[in-house]
């Protein structure tokens, strides 16, 4: 079977699909969210949505409380597992998009939009391919299920809840990452760093500090006010700006400053291809501010990780063989004068990383600096081995398909679902040499690409789930 030609004879039904999806708004919405609607009105509308199109396809389907769901086909003992999810992060200042982020268009042969590959276009893919299988009449030996989940970008928790009324595949994929596969991925902590000294808003020189929403993005964007500052603030501003091409803006209201930098968003896997906001905000300010509770602050968010994604000040740095660096990403970093300052980090670390000796230490260090430390999250690193067959199959998949015998097998600092399973492992779909665009502003799929996905797919559905 040319499961890439078939795959190019549905383009058209791909891409519509594909933008009826990407045109639902599923960013977590804390304002819908009811114990019926456990992460709000646009994650579930999506799962909805797709549920919907597994039953107009006659495949049996089932809704999970409204936190995760799956289309499944075939029949077997064994269980496949493909695992997608249809939440989004948000779209950040959306007057760096070049189209409108929810819109699904398409130019240049990709289509744009918040999810389009991240996990949207990749989900889609996958859909397809279970399609293209079920149109083709191929028995199946196993079951093979898409696992739909509606809080990846926040927690896992949709999984969690799955997982405890559904069955663990035998074996499964995640398409949320790269190929060939991924099969290392590091240990995601969640860090939280509290400032332990408050200030008297009459003589402290910050009031306030604001900059991101989500651990696992880079700010683009970082707002402080300040007050009491010296005569020559505005003019030590534009030239930081300047001196680091960023851009930014400066208000005075009354006697008080209200300065904003822009940064550039990217996924906290690999914070150093982006630009934070807050981290140059505070190098700014570090040069400015001599109030005891404001450059403490300033002091200890510069110093730890302006120009260091590592963690070094602190003794969090390590890096291994199967996974490479341990990378800190500050991704919601806030101070109120009235209550101090605080920073949830995502830290991605290798899979080998020694981590309760590494997080003594730096709390050690961080309480020097006049922070505490807590963990208020760890998922640990997930690895499968090379030579394990599950591995060589997909792998070969890939190879056979593309053609690419070069590209070795991969490590990620990203999280995704293959980490819930007892064998999984992530399995496209961005090619080598794309640009990774998750996250960002302007993300996109490659059309020609979501196509070769869905051949890939459909063929290791077959190769896994339809041969005894």
């Amino acid at each position: 079977m040319d499961w890439l030609q078939a795959a190019k004879e549905r383009q058209d039904e791909l891409i519509q699909e594909l933008q009826e999806l990407v045109q639902i708004n599923s960013v977590l919405d804390e304002n819908t969210i009811t114990t019926e609607v456990p992460f709000g009105n646009g994650p579930l509308k999506a799962l909805e949505w797709l549920l919907a199109k597994g039953q107009a396809e006659g495949l049996q389907t089932q809704n999970i409380d409204n936190y995760a769901g799956h289309i499944q086909m075939g029949e077997g003992e064994e269980l496949l597992g493909i695992l997608c999810h249809v939440d989004v992060v948000p779209v950040g200042d959306e007057t760096n998009w070049t189209y409108p982020p929810f819109s699904g268009t398409v130019a240049d042969g990709k289509l744009f939009a918040r999810g389009a590959i991240d996990d949207k276009g990749p989900t889609i893919a996958a859909w397809m391919a279970m399609k293209l299988v079920k149109d083709a009449g191929i028995e199946l030996h196993k079951r093979v299920r898409m696992i739909i989940g509606t809080d990846e970008e926040t927690g896992f928790r949709c999984v969690d809840h799955y997982f405890k009324h559904e069955e663990m595949p035998t074996i499964g994929f995640a398409p949320d990452a790269d190929f060939p596969l991924i099969n290392a991925e590091k240990g995601i902590a969640e860090l939280v760093f509290s400032q332990n000294k408050t200030g008297d808003a009459s003589k402290e020189q910050l009031l306030l500090f604001n900059a991101g929403k989500r651990p696992n993005m880079v700010p683009d964007f970082a707002k402080a006010t300040v007050q009491f500052v010296s005569q020559q603030f505005e003019q030590n501003f534009h030239t930081f700006l300047s001196k680091n091409q960023l851009e930014g803006s400066l208000l005075i209201e009354g006697s008080r400053y209200i300065i904003i930098i822009k940064g550039k968003a990217a996924h906290a896997m690999e914070p150093e291809k982006g630009v934070n906001a807050a981290v140059y905000l505070a190098a700014f300010l570090q040069q400015e501010l001599t109030t005891e509770a404001s450059k403490q602050f300033v002091d200890f968010t510069a110093d730890v990780f302006y120009q260091d994604h590592y963690g070094n000040k602190l003794d969090l740095q390590f890096e291994d063989e199967m996974s490479g660096k341990t990378t800190l990403n500050p991704g919601i970093v806030t101070y109120d004068v009235a209550k101090g300052g605080s920073m949830v980090i995502s830290m991605r670390y290798s899979v080998t990383y020694p981590f309760d000796e590494k997080i003594t230490e730096a709390q050690r260090l961080t309480v020097a600096k006049g922070f505490s430390l807590d963990i208020q999250d760890d998922s640990k690193p997930h690895y499968v081995s090379e030579d394990d067959a599950f591995i060589q199959t997909l792998a070969g998949i890939y190879r056979r398909q593309t053609g690419d015998y070069e590209t070795p097998l991969l490590s990620t600092g990203g999280g995704t679902y293959a980490r819930v399973m007892k064998k999984g492992v992530a399995f496209g779909m961005l090619f080598p040499g794309e640009p990774d665009v998750a996250h960002r502003a302007d993300e996109f799929v490659v059309i020609e690409n979501l196509i070769k996905a869905t051949a890939i797919y459909a063929e290791a559905i077959v190769e896994l789930a339809g041969n005894k």
